[in-house]
């Protein structure tokens, strides 16, 4: 199934110059979801992934169904606050300033294997704190697998030395 037919473009959004990819007819789309969740777990469904963790918002969308297809639990990485529970943190930079994520801190146990998910990577920040957040409490990181790339945004190097695996790049 050709998944990028399902991702529409909006140009000018949230400001001027940036092309927002919009996922959202794609999820609307019972075959090319399930067909985006297949692919990203293609790689690593005999990998022993234990736990699946990943950012809110969109990272939710489908990192618990990647988890719920790889049979492993699902690991939420919230914003600053959101936890009622015991928490490690990571702060990391923006384009204009900081931002803070948390994890429990018995959300994974010392040496799980850990699958990280995300619908997009782009600059690859916010996916390196929550690899930072990981392997901070000894989660042992198996990759990283997205449905979307922004190959000229280079986050690729920036997650050096965890593989990845993107399966739309643009």
């Amino acid at each position: 199934m050709e998944l990028a037919r399902y991702i529409r473009d909006i140009p000018d959004w949230p400001k001027a110059g940036i092309l927002f990819r919009d996922i959202t007819p794609l999820l609307a789309n019972p075959q090319a979801l399930r067909a985006a969740v297949d692919a990203m777990c293609a790689p690593y469904k005999d990998a022993g992934i234990a736990h699946v963790a990943a950012v809110e918002a969109r990272g939710f969308i489908f990192g618990t169904a990647v988890a719920a297809r790889l049979n492993a639990g699902f690991v939420p990485i919230r914003k600053k606050g959101k936890l009622p529970f015991e928490t490690e943190s990571i702060t990391y930079d923006l384009e204009y300033g900081t931002d803070t994520l948390e994890i429990h801190r018995d959300a994974v146990p010392a040496g799980a294997k850990v699958l990280m998910v995300d619908d997009l990577l782009a600059t690859g920040g916010t996916m390196k704190a929550a690899c930072d957040l990981i392997e901070k409490v000894q989660g042992h990181i198996v990759g990283i697998t997205c449905l979307i790339e922004l190959a000229d945004l280079q986050g690729r190097p920036r997650l050096a030395p965890h593989t990845i695996h993107t399966v739309i790049s643009y």
